[in-house]
């Protein structure tokens, strides 16, 4: 009984593993629409029995060409997961609900979800308006904006997609949600998007630099972490880490946000965002933090400005 019991919740594992895959990938029937002399990709894709029509980006070869070889690879992970599923049938095994928390907070999360991608853009010095933001999430066209600012508002909407579905909410925050986090927000930037950096980095403003990440090391450092019993002290111990460690080619901080947020919203607890008033202050509390290690005051700041509490 106890060797059937594993291995349901082991099957259980690999769902929630196969589905985060699939969430994390940009994959469907991809439309090359021609707009005003300039070419964009359109992605359709079925969702409970529901064609879903989204804009991805500005044509590229690279881009079309990553979103044909992620059909072969969403192909191969839909066939694991119908597996797992059929075998999970078998057992009988149901799906706990999610508690009342979390969906309140997933929806809390939905609702502020263009303004929450706004301030992130705005901590990015990404140039768009709260309206440019909108019209670019609901998959409308914009003039003024770069091709890559547009990209980046679409990863950030990818991103916060990802985590806030159901199957990835329910998993367990750990290193290879935050690996995929990485790989969405910085999506047609960089060829290891989602990986540890191999090459030294420099921060503006200071001439500290973080030494270079080890998995192994990372892996160790964040499981601490993710141990601690508070879950704000989770989740803005692990935005700090992330971002002062610099464990990716690029997009830390935004990367550092949503993981932590996947942590809180897991947890009914909240939201945890930077204010676009604020941007300044915080940037001046993370080099003080960078080159001193003292992390009491930034701490302060996150819990005090920017986060806002569901359960309390």
């Amino acid at each position: 009984m106890k060797n059937d019991f594993t291995d349901t919740m082991e099957l259980v594992k690999l769902q929630k593993e196969y589905n985060a895959q699939l969430n994390s990938l940009l994959w469907g029937t991809a439309e090359i629409r021609e707009i005003k002399g300039g070419k964009y990709i359109y992605l359709h894709k079925r969702e409970n029995g529901i064609v879903r029509t989204s804009y991805v980006g500005e044509y590229s070869d690279e881009l079309y060409s990553s979103i044909q070889s992620n059909n072969l690879s969403a192909k191969e992970i839909k066939r694991k997961l119908r597996y797992v599923t059929k075998q999970l049938k078998e057992r009988k095994y149901v799906t706990n609900d999610l508690t009342d928390d979390v969906r309140l907070n997933i929806d809390f999360a939905k609702r502020s979800l263009a303004d929450t991608i706004y301030k992130q853009a705005v901590l990015e010095g990404v140039a768009v308006t709260f309206l440019d933001t909108e019209t670019i999430i609901e998959g409308g066209k914009i003039n003024g904006v770069s091709a890559d600012d547009i990209q980046k508002i679409n990863n950030l909407k990818h991103a916060w997609q990802f985590i806030l579905d159901e199957d990835v909410i329910t998993a367990k925050s750990d290193y290879s949600i935050l690996c995929l986090i990485n790989k969405l927000v910085e999506e047609g930037f960089y060829f290891n998007a989602g990986k540890l950096r191999s090459v030294p980095v420099s921060i503006g403003g200071t001439h500290w630099k973080p030494e270079f990440p080890i998995e192994t090391v990372v892996t160790e450092q964040l499981n601490d972490i993710l141990a601690e019993k508070n879950i704000y002290e989770r989740a803005i111990d692990a935005l700090l880490f992330i971002t002062k460690k610099q464990l990716f080619i690029d997009g830390n901080k935004r990367t550092s946000v949503i993981f932590a947020n996947h942590i809180l919203i897991s947890g009914g607890a909240g939201l945890i965002v930077i204010p676009e008033e604020c941007v300044s202050e915080y940037k001046e509390l993370l080099i003080a933090y960078y080159e001193t290690d003292k992390k009491e005051q930034i701490k302060r700041f996150l819990y005090d400005k920017c986060l806002t509490k569901l359960n309390t």
